[in-house]
């Protein structure tokens, strides 16, 4: 045989016909690509192993601090849950507005309007003596240190109003009848009955005729 022949009858030999009807065989997988797909479920499983929780500077792979509660899970990142006491917003907003103010229970009442008419300032009252307001025909004593007495200051007798008081005693000017400061009663003269009482009273420092 000839050297030709016999590397065409080597090759020919060494190689396998291909498959009638010209069909290709599936591809085998090779080595390379097992371990690829290998090293990829690997990296998988251990990226679906990692906890994005955050965990303590210090703290070992359980995730747990040294000396800390072991009972306790690290949280992450401070989140609260719905139960940890944080308010919802609109109840926050109701606790934080202001309390209207309360109504008044009662309207101020008037002070009572004071009827009479007024003499003049009980000042001008000497103690011990009186004083005649001739226009209101009454007179004013002040027998002591703020007790104040009315007398009508028409004398009893025939009629005359009262002239002065002094020493103790209301004068009147006509028959010289005379009346105590403190009573009204006759001292001296014709006049048959004491000098009326009028009521008075002090408001404000003002003497008021009631």
């Amino acid at each position: 045989m000839t050297p030709e022949s016999m590397r065409d009858g080597g090759s020919s030999s060494g190689s396998e016909p291909p498959p009638s009807g010209g069909a290709q065989r599936p591809a085998r997988p090779t080595r390379r690509g097992l371990l690829l797909g290998v090293g990829l479920a690997g990296l998988g499983g251990a990226l679906a192993g990692c906890s994005t929780a955050a965990v303590p500077y210090d703290a070992n792979e359980a995730g747990v601090v040294p000396g800390a509660d072991e009972g306790a899970m690290p949280t992450s990142g401070g989140m609260s849950s719905p139960g940890s006491g944080m308010s919802a917003p609109g109840a926050m907003a109701a606790t934080s507005a202001p309390s209207a103010p309360a109504p008044a229970s009662a309207t101020p009442t008037k002070s009572a309007k004071l009827t009479g008419t007024v003499l003049g300032a009980a000042s001008e009252i000497p103690v011990g003596g009186g004083k005649i307001y001739t226009a209101a025909k009454v007179v004013v004593t002040q027998p002591s240190r703020g007790q104040y007495r009315g007398f009508s200051a028409v004398c009893t007798h025939v009629g005359c109003i009262m002239s002065e008081v002094a020493n103790g005693t209301i004068d009147c000017p006509c028959h010289g009848g005379q009346f105590k400061i403190t009573t009204g009663a006759v001292v001296a003269g014709p006049p048959p009955s004491p000098l009326p009482k009028k009521q008075i009273k002090v408001v404000n420092g003002m003497v008021v005729l009631l």
